[in-house]
């Protein structure tokens, strides 16, 4: 009992020194990519969607990742103070995403990717926050058992960092639902040179290039948000997921 308290709490500490979602690290890597003008092309291949893309340093889709990043650190802190001393845990919300995590450990690989989708479409409920388009935190949309697209990328790419998963190898991606007509956002995770799609919309996870009904837009690399080159659809980067569909049609 003793040795097992023991190790989570160095867990604890792992995280909160290195493993943090959007921690220093990140800043410096993601620092690399910005530019004080428009941006800078990333190479071909290096996203999901093999696409060109380059990151910009204004707009509203910039300024809603930079305004979740401060709601997300604090929560993956209180997530690794949870996981180490999980009898002294005060937030409910903490423990049900932490019960999800344990299990991706338990799996390798490609099955903890698998694991995390399923168990996270399964523990948030469908519900779209209408034009206010609110991007919450893991914690916030854990604790009230709903969500939209975007919740459940957030909250998968928080679980997959508990898990261990590298953050280099995770990304969100905003995409164009060309069958539903609609914009999209979903969480992507790179295992063995290839990029999976963990889609609040199927169990199962499909490769980028197995994804033909998505159209790229933007993604969004820890502190950074990069536009697809060659995107489809005029999306300013000032408008919400909802109003890009408006704007497609």
């Amino acid at each position: 009992m003793e040795t097992a308290a023991r190790s989570r709490a160095w867990r604890a500490i792992l995280v909160l020194c290195g493993l943090v979602l959007l921690g220093s690290a990140a800043e410096l890597r993601a620092g690399t990519l910005l530019s004080p003008g428009a941006g800078v092309l990333v190479r071909k291949s290096a996203e999901p969607f093999g696409v060109f893309a380059f990151a910009i340093s204004s707009g509203g889709l910039q300024q809603k990742w930079s305004a979740l990043k401060s709601r997300l650190d604090d929560d993956m802190v209180q997530l690794a103070l949870c996981d180490g001393d999980r009898d002294h845990c005060a937030s409910p919300a903490a423990l049900k995403l932490l019960a999800i995590v344990d299990q991706a450990r338990t799996r390798d690989g490609r099955a903890r990717l698998g694991e995390t989708n399923r168990a996270i479409n399964l523990a948030i409920r469908s519900a779209n926050d209408g034009t206010d388009d609110i991007w919450s935190s893991p914690l916030a949309t854990f604790q009230r058992g709903t969500g939209d697209c975007e919740d459940y990328a957030i909250a998968k790419l928080a679980a997959l960092r508990l898990a261990g998963v590298a953050a280099d190898d995770l990304r969100i991606v905003v995409v164009r639902d060309t069958r539903a007509g609609e914009a999209h956002a979903v969480a992507a995770a790179r295992f063995d040179g290839h990029w999976l799609m963990l889609d609040n919309r199927r169990m199962a996870m499909v490769e980028d290039d197995d994804a033909r009904g998505y159209q790229p837009l933007f993604v969004l690399y820890q502190s950074a948000v990069m536009k697809y080159v060659d995107e489809p659809v005029r999306f300013s980067p000032n408008m919400s997921l909802a109003a890009a569909s408006v704007e497609a049609n």
